[in-house]
């Protein structure tokens, strides 16, 4: 009988090292018991893959949103940190939510304006299009449709086509009705005052008019919750902020404003969570306004961007950290996922959950 060649036995049967007692099996959900959501959700930490990054997501946003100052120690070497009356009122993580515009248009508004009634998040940044959208959500239906429409066909009948989903040109339409005429009170009001907007107070004023409960911004005006769009010119609005400048020029944005706003919020922070939906300049606006802080204390990122392009987008918090806008040691997780299919799953199991 032949022997087996010792090289190939060698190569194919080398002996482990033992692992350490804390190393965690992988182990998927038991059907065979009646599971509820939660404890469905709690088996991703040891699924594996994107359900295991999950899983960590889950554990450093309830961390988040359960933290007190109470529970933060006092360091021997300032034990006054903690004694300023704007601090100690702080007794709660800043969280900061980031999302992009096509989110908006999908049914995650509805999740977000969960977030926002209830308070859960202490500041918003977004794209123009996630401004925008939920204005004209409250104006107009958005509608399934299907990735595969010809896009001369729906031209020509004036459908616009986000992903899988279509938004009637009429719905623009409206939104230009009712907008134009606010832009006129708007700009009547700064050349009364001499006060210029922002785009967080230009937000706060359309959220105010929409007073519609199904709006997210109308919550975030009614909750005092500032909503930060660096980019609100490229969309919609820049459009409707063109055609009104036309016939009635004069209004200012000011962004200058908003930046020291969000960098201020940012740096005040006693503690300073991100989560970021997406990526481009709603992710990298409230990283950079990280860094004024020395960096988040938690971090979530769920995307489906990659890095080899050295987009930030794309970027794992890793590379946040050699930035400053994580700090070392810090909890944070990229989820390698599309946002919705995930982040109903992740609020679910965090701020959905009734206080014990």
């Amino acid at each position: 009988m032949d022997q087996i060649p010792t090289d190939a036995a060698a190569a194919v049967l080398q002996r482990s090292e033992p692992l350490p007692d804390s190393a965690i099996s992988v182990e998927g959900p038991d059907f065979e018991r009646d599971l509820s959501l939660q404890q469905l959700l709690q088996s991703y930490e040891r699924i594996g893959f994107q359900a295991n990054s999950l899983g960590q997501a889950i554990n450093i946003v309830n961390r988040m949103r359960t933290w007190r100052l109470s529970d933060e120690p006092i360091s021997p070497d300032d034990p006054d940190q903690y004694t300023d009356p704007e601090v100690r009122a702080q007794t709660r993580c800043n969280i900061f939510l980031g999302y992009t515009s096509n989110l908006i248009s999908s049914g995650l508004r509805e999740v977000i304006k969960y977030l926002v009634k209830h308070k859960h998040v202490s500041a918003i940044v977004t794209t123009a299009g996630g401004i925008e959208e939920d204005f004209i959500k409250c104006l107009g239906k958005t509608y399934l449709a299907d990735f595969r429409m010809d896009g001369a066909d729906l031209r020509r009948k004036g459908m616009n086509r986000i992903g899988n989903l279509i938004v009637p040109n009429d719905n623009y339409c409206k939104f230009e009705d009712w907008l134009l005429p606010i832009l006129d009170i708007m700009l009547a009001e700064q050349q009364a005052s001499g006060e210029v907007w922002t785009p967080s107070s230009f937000i706060r004023r359309l959220g105010k008019e929409i007073n519609n409960e199904e709006s997210v911004y109308y919550w975030a005006y009614k909750n005092d919750i500032p909503v930060f769009c660096p980019a609100l010119t490229d969309g919609s609005l820049g459009d409707m902020m063109y055609f009104h400048s036309f016939h009635s020029p004069g209004l200012i944005i000011d962004i200058v404003g908003d930046i020291r706003a969000l960098n201020e919020l940012s740096r005040k922070s006693v503690k300073a969570g991100m989560i970021i939906l997406g990526g481009g300049v709603c992710k990298h606006q409230i990283a950079n306004a990280m860094l004024i802080r020395n960096g988040a204390d938690f971090s979530v990122y769920i995307n489906t961007g990659q890095e080899f392009d050295g987009s930030d987008s794309g970027a794992q918090p890793d590379e946040a950290v050699s930035w400053g806008k994580i700090r070392a040691g810090a909890e944070s997780v990229k989820v390698f996922a599309d946002a919705t299919l995930v982040f109903p799953l992740l609020v679910a199991a965090t701020f959905a959950q009734k206080p014990q």
